[in-house]
């Protein structure tokens, strides 16, 4: 959270190789919270499976860690403002090395969640805060520098996750995607008090708001745990699963209630009457929440269906994040001279079509006709990212930025976390009924059963296990597709939700703010 008051601007700035030093270690580290998000994506099935877990219980390996960073996301602004955004950081990172060393050394799926909800806790306060000291150790001049290092680590580091999880598991074993971790975090935990401490706040004795605090966490938690379970346990009719949804509703609206009232809210909610920033954070969380699905729908199916390795999955997810980080600047420059809203809408829309043309897949597709499309959907990224942080950010007052900023991280975080949730849930079942159907028609009046029922037994059975393969192969394929077309709809409905802001009420420059 930016708190750059006057006590900095007599601090000079960093120099030379000290500055560079001090900038490595801080994008660094923002990439290493970055990329656990998507490390987990191409491998949790490899971990599930080690661990002796289903792959649907393989999603709590990426939730877990998701919504506890987005928990903390919102306490960065308390932490820093008690204890010093250095030592705040300085701390983030070597837990998230020790947390890190805990999950490689997890020998149970409970242990590795557990582990990953620290390592979570850890990532949130880097993510805040390594672009606010990025922003303090340069001249003033080279802002624009330090936030181009800081959005190139943020965008880079999902398109490395997948390739870098998914060869480390190929190659090695799981517990190496978490162990590459250790040694940088744990240097860069120590290096950065030394190098940073001139940059360190005032502190602030402000009382933290501890219901605030337990009723996100309470509401939260019982929405993901719902979302996560629901396919395992027949949702609603499931009494666990009524129960979690009673506790998110009562929680969330308790939640409202009480930071509303509260004089120093955990989250200022209050931002929320700014039209364009609520219209953005619609827009954020549909179209952030689609891509992030979309990007564990991928590999799923290429492991389960079209018989990629981990390695290969990960490599053609990266595809999609090659255009964006090339095209981050030109957006940047653009949304500093074209109204946003259109920009925004053009992005999502791109996402909406390019999301179309993928979801006419065919299982005898080559590796190519895999790569094209998200190639291509590269370029709608930044066009809708970079501008929606400028307009949320021109719709609230000058002392909301840093709680705006909060927020935005937040709900970011949280719609990656659900979305994964949905997507695992809406595919597992797609399934079955695709199943279900494609065995009826393929078979309408029962004589291939009978067939295979009057044959010898091995080879009926050799011709029962063949037939099966067949169809769920196929309707694996169908319901990647129908999942496709819902998520390409969705971006739709998120490129028309952005009419409902109005014009940012002042402008601010993309680049200077918290992503």
């Amino acid at each position: 959270m930016s708190h750059s008051s006057a006590s900095h601007d007599d601090v000079p700035a960093l120099q030379g190789t000290l500055l560079w030093v001090s900038a490595i270690i801080l994008a660094m580290s923002n990439f290493f919270a970055v990329l656990n998000m998507t490390i987990a994506n191409v491998t949790q099935p490899n971990m599930a499976g080690a661990l002796g877990a289903s792959t649907s219980q393989g999603t709590w390996i990426i939730t877990a860690y998701a919504v506890a960073e987005a928990i903390t996301v919102p306490m960065t602004g308390w932490l820093t403002s008690r204890f010093g955004g250095v030592k705040v950081f300085s701390f983030a990172v070597f837990m998230f090395g020790v947390a890190s060393l805990l999950c490689g050394m997890s020998t149970s799926l409970n242990m590795l969640l557990l582990m990953r909800v620290m390592q979570g806790m850890a990532g949130g306060p880097i993510m805040a805060l390594s672009q606010t000291l990025l922003l303090r150790i340069f001249p003033k001049d080279k802002a624009m520098m330090a936030t181009g290092l800081w959005a190139m680590t943020s965008l880079l580091a999902p398109v490395c996750g997948p390739v870098l999880g998914g060869w480390i598991c190929d190659n090695y074993s799981w517990p190496w995607v978490y162990m590459i971790n250790v040694p940088l975090a744990m240097l860069f935990g120590v290096l950065s008090w030394p190098l940073l401490k001139r940059y360190e706040d005032p502190l602030v004795r402000n009382r933290m708001d501890v219901v605030g605090f337990l009723l996100l966490v309470v509401w939260v938690a019982s929405l993901q745990i719902m979302l996560d379970e629901g396919k395992d346990l027949d949702w609603f009719a499931s009494d666990e699963i009524c129960t979690l949804a009673v506790i998110a509703v009562v929680g969330f609206l308790s939640f409202v209630i009480w930071e509303l009232t509260e004089e120093h809210p955990i989250v200022d909610i209050r931002v929320f009457r700014h039209r364009g920033f609520t219209a953005s954070m619609v827009v954020l969380a549909l179209a952030f929440g689609c891509f992030f699905g979309l990007n564990v729908l991928t590999p799923m199916w290429l492991q389960s269906n079209m018989g990629y390795t981990t390695t290969w999955s990960g490599i053609v997810v990266a595809w999609g994040g090659l255009l964006s980080v090339v095209f981050s600047p030109i957006a940047a420059n653009l949304s500093n001279r074209v109204d946003s809203r259109w920009l925004i809408f053009i992005g999502c829309s791109w996402l909406g079509c390019d999301t179309l043309w993928r979801s006419f897949a065919s299982p005898d597709m080559d590796y190519w006709s895999i790569c094209l499309p998200l190639l291509v959907m590269g370029l709608g990224m930044p066009m809708y990212y970079i501008p929606i942080t400028g307009l949320a950010m021109g719709s609230v007052e000058e002392k909301e930025m840093a709680s705006a900023a909060g927020l935005m991280n937040f709900v970011r975080t949280i719609a990656g976390a659900f979305a994964t949730s949905l997507v695992t849930t809406f595919w597992q079942d797609g399934r079955y009924v695709a199943h279900d159907q494609l065995a009826s028609v393929v078979d309408p009046a029962g004589e291939l059963s009978t067939l295979i029922t009057s044959m010898p037994a091995e080879a009926g059975l050799m011709a029962r296990d063949m037939f099966n393969n067949m169809v769920t192969g196929q309707s694996m394929m169908l319901a990647t597709n129908s999942l496709m077309q819902t998520i390409a709809i969705l971006f739709f409905v998120a490129a028309f939700a952005i009419a409902l802001a109005p014009r940012a009420s002042r402008s601010v420059d993309a680049a200077s703010v918290g992503h």
